[in-house]
């Protein structure tokens, strides 16, 4: 290992050990490129991996086997005791799994070759970074540097109390404990995906949502499921509702809000603040680089992520966006091939989004509501789950199959799903569109049965009035 008073060089420097990060590091590596990447935290896999996607997915797999006991009781005839829940193990094997892929990580990077250095990087100029580690700091020189430092839960200054009872995402996902009164601000993914949790883990949830409706920018008959499921679970959603101030009372949390011009106050055990993300680049010394951001702070990049520091790349959450860890991912390789001289850029990629509710909505491609902001003509087909053999045998009829399609090529636009198991699905979605498939190519590829899979080729078989197992309708 490099001596901290020794100066390190190298082809490339990636900051941040995010989904997007180490794909650059394991990437250019993997090219040749000698790579060093810089991480602060003890484990790689940044946010994602650590606080956020995987262990929101390993809660709502464990909260989904509750759910699951409940269903099985009462529509199936098969019996169990009540369920009962061990905070402390759960905790910790959600932990051994972030260790697991953790140590995965870090044994591909060491095969590799790609040496971690652990500490904050600051940047000295455009060439140098500067790593506070626990020996010392480091100065790493570079031709190229990818900045992957991800993003942060918002916190606006009237929440920020500095009471451990009003929670972000991350202190959500550490499950200090199961409160039997809790409130979620923000109706996007996260507050729908962790409310989820707790709800099913015995909090009384209320949420609430500024807008008139959760997950804004999803279809809105995709998002009408979720939104019957969400009124079962929670004990309450309130839409066009504001949380104007929060507040200590005792034990509690007193908040205050507003609905149709009118104040009202309530006490909460517990409040999760779920109202967006803000870039992480406070404190990487970027005004000793020519690195630019826009007026929400993310770093402005070009189609080759190419930032205006001619040196210096960025990628994922840190530029905005859709701040997905596949997105991250895309734009590492696109980064690194331009890095290697290879004639890349973002162009036309088709990027799915995935909500992990109960049930999960999932789509790519154009939008329904997308293409009517647009004015393009588009037909849109549905298939409902209830005509699915599949879906009915699991007792979960309750989902939606759809296509956005080009009335004149018949080509498939964009794709939505929600239903169990919907982020599973919406890859077919992804690689029809990318391939440029008609409906009739989805329509006539054989699909096993029964699966939930069918389900694409029967809508694409309405477009054409032909499904077996739905009666024809008009496109829309």
């Amino acid at each position: 290992m490099t001596r901290p008073s020794e100066p390190l060089k190298a082809d490339l420097v990636v900051v941040g050990a995010g989904p997007g990060g180490y794909t650059a590091a394991f990437y250019a590596a993997d090219k040749g490129r000698k790579v060093v990447l810089v991480e602060q935290d003890r484990r790689l896999g940044g946010v994602c991996l650590n606080r956020g996607c995987i262990p929101s997915k390993a809660l709502l797999h464990a909260t989904g086997l509750l759910r699951e006991v409940k269903a099985s009781s009462s529509l199936r005839g098969i019996a169990f005791g009540e369920p009962t829940v061990n905070l402390e193990r759960l905790r910790g094997w959600k932990e051994s799994i972030l260790e697991r892929l953790a140590q995965g990580l870090q044994g591909l990077g060491r095969r590799r070759g790609v040496e971690v250095v652990q500490g904050r990087g600051r940047f000295e100029d455009s060439h140098t970074l500067q790593v506070e580690t626990s020996d010392g700091v480091r100065r790493l020189s570079y031709q190229a540097a990818i900045l992957a430092v991800g993003s942060k839960p918002a916190m606006p200054l009237a929440f920020a109390l500095g009471d451990r009872r009003i929670m972000t995402s991350t202190e959500a996902l550490g499950l200090e404990d199961i409160p039997d009164e809790l409130l979620v601000i923000g109706g996007g993914y996260i507050g729908m995906e962790l409310g989820t949790v707790y709800a099913a883990l015995g909090s009384r949830v209320v949420l609430v949502e500024a807008l008139d409706t959760i997950l804004a920018g999803v279809d809105a008959d995709l998002v009408q499921p979720i939104m019957r499921s969400a009124e079962q679970a929670f004990r309450e959603v309130r839409l066009s509702t504001t949380v104007v101030k929060l507040a200590t009372s005792g034990n509690q949390v007193k908040v205050t809000c507003e609905a149709d011009g009118k104040p009202y106050e309530e006490r909460y055990d517990r409040v999760l603040v779920s109202v967006g993300r803000v870039p992480n680049c406070d404190g990487l010394g970027l005004e000793r680089t020519q690195v630019e951001r826009d007026d929400k702070g993310f770093i402005q990049v070009n189609a080759r992520q190419q930032t205006t520091d001619p040196a210096i790349y960025a990628i994922g959450d840190v530029t905005g966006g859709a701040l997905l860890a596949h997105k991250a991912s895309k734009e590492a390789r696109i980064a690194v091939e331009v890095i290697t001289g290879e004639p890349r850029a973002v162009e036309q990629i088709v990027m799915p989004a995935v909500v992990f509710t109960d049930p999960e909505v999932a789509w790519c491609g154009l939008t329904e509501s997308e293409a009517k902001a647009k004015g393009l003509k588009v037909q849109v087909v549905t298939f409902p789950w209830s005509a699915s053999g599949r879906a009915v045998s699991l007792d979960r009829p309750d989902g939606l199959t759809k296509l956005v399609i080009e009335p004149e090529t018949e080509r498939i636009l964009g794709v939505g799903i929600v239903g169990v198991g919907a982020g599973e699905l919406i890859s077919e979605g992804v690689l029809a569109i990318e391939m440029g498939a008609s409906a009739r190519d989805l329509a006539e590829a054989v699909h096993p049965h029964p699966t939930l899979s069918e389900t694409l080729m029967e809508c694409a078989a309405l477009f054409y009035g032909v499904s077996t197992h739905a009666m024809a309708r008009t496109p829309r």
